[in-house]
C-alpha cells in the first residue's frame, strides 16, 4: 500500500469512528444525573460504570492515534461527571484521528492496522451509545448505514474466543431485524 493510499485508509476509517462517536454523543444527551445508577444491557455495569468504561476506551483510542501505541491496563475508579468526561474524551479523539498518519498501532506489543483499531473502536463506541440510550429508557437504534458497516467488521474483531469473557454469547436475530438490531445481537445484547 502506498503512503498516500494508507493515509486515505486511515481517513476513511476515522470517518467511521467519527460517525459512531456522533451517534454515541447523541445518546449521551439522554443521560440525567438521576439515571446514573440505572442498569444497562451490560450486566456487570450500571450507567455510571458504563460511562467510565467508555471514557477509558476513548482514551485508549486517543493514545493509539497520538502515540501509535496502546498499553493495556486495568480500569481505574473515576470521580467527577462521567458525562462531561466522555464528551470531552470523544471530542479530543475526533481531533486525534483526523490528524493521524500512522498505519499500524501497537496494542500490548502487537502491531495492528489502524483500520482495524478504528473499526473496533467504532463498534465499541456505537454499541455503548446504544447501551446508554437503553439504560436511559429510550429506543434510539444505531443508524442503518452505520450499523451495516459495523456489522461487516464485527467478525474481524470479535470471535468465539472473546465470549463469554469480553462479550456475551451472540443472540440470534430474525432475518427481518434491522442492521442495528443484528449488530447488538451479534455483540450479545437483546435488541
Amino acid at each position: 500500500m502506498t503512503e498516500e493510499a494508507a493515509g486515505l485508509a486511515v481517513t476513511a476509517d476515522a470517518e467511521l469512528l467519527e460517525r459512531s462517536i456522533g451517534y454515541a454523543l447523541g445518546c449521551l444527551r439522554l443521560v440525567a444525573p438521576d439515571l446514573l445508577a440505572c442498569p444497562t444491557p451490560c450486566a456487570r455495569w450500571d450507567l455510571r460504570a458504563l460511562l467510565w468504561h467508555l471514557h477509558d476506551s476513548l482514551r485508549a483510542l486517543h493514545e493509539a492515534a497520538d502515540a501509535g501505541d496502546v498499553r493495556l491496563r486495568p480500569a481505574t475508579a473515576e470521580h467527577g461527571d462521567p458525562v462531561a468526561a466522555v464528551r470531552d474524551a470523544a471530542r479530543a479523539l475526533l481531533g486525534a484521528w483526523a490528524g493521524a498518519e500512522e498505519v499500524t498501532v501497537s496494542v500490548a506489543g502487537h502491531d495492528i492496522g489502524a483500520g482495524l483499531v478504528t473499526g473496533a473502536g467504532a463498534i465499541e463506541v456505537a454499541v455503548h451509545g446504544w447501551d446508554i440510550a437503553v439504560a436511559c429508557g429510550h429506543h434510539r437504534p444505531i443508524p442503518a448505514p452505520l450499523a451495516t458497516r459495523l456489522l461487516s467488521l464485527s467478525p474481524l474483531v470479535i470471535d468465539d474466543t472473546d465470549r463469554p469473557e469480553r462479550f456475551a454469547a451472540r443472540i440470534p436475530a430474525p432475518r427481518t431485524a434491522s442492521p442495528g438490531d443484528r449488530l447488538v445481537s451479534f455483540i450479545g445484547r437483546a435488541p
